[in-house]
């Protein structure tokens, strides 16, 4: 892939996850530019985090990466990635069950905006269980997230859900 491309990796990130770092570092090296689009307010589901604590959580694992910039939005993906003047909508793949949902939602953008590309990256076998529901859920019943998540996020997490026992 040419690296004077950028391209861009939306989602809520509600928390960013080591899975979801993966994704963007990987597309980082193929990528001039990776813009991590952080929605602001997402429709489809509440956030434990508000947009501010997701954008600092967001920012502080990926400041070593000097062509991976954050931003938020709140407009449709297309229009933010002609923003930021991209090309390719870089989207990572568990399962099947993402791939359906995915695929559903490329297939609409290509409508929208048919110069914008998704381009699909398969998680690493050791990420490809991981989300964030999952870890919210974890983290909820006291169990340990630090091997899931970036340390700001564990920690924060403990904060709102304190180990019992």
């Amino acid at each position: 892939m040419p690296h004077n491309v950028t391209a861009i990796c939306p989602g809520t990130y509600d928390p960013v996850t080591v899975g979801h770092l993966d994704i963007i570092t990987r597309g980082a090296c193929k990528f001039g530019r990776v813009v991590v689009g952080l929605i602001d307010h997402p429709t489809r589901k509440q956030t434990l985090f508000d947009a501010e604590e997701r954008e600092r959580f967001l920012r502080e694992a990926l400041q070593e990466y000097p062509n991976v910039v954050v931003d938020r939005f709140h407009e449709l993906v297309v229009e933010f990635a002609h923003r930021w003047d991209a090309h390719i909508i870089l989207k990572g793949l568990r399962a099947i069950s993402d791939f359906e949902y995915e695929f559903a939602m490329a297939q609409l953008n290509r409508k929208l905006a048919p110069g914008i590309e998704t381009v699909f990256m398969m998680a690493s076998p050791e990420y490809s269980f991981l989300s964030s529901s999952g870890v919210k859920e974890i983290a909820a019943f006291g169990g340990e997230v630090d091997d899931l998540v970036p340390p700001p996020v564990a920690r924060r997490l403990r904060e709102l859900f304190p180990p019992r026992g």
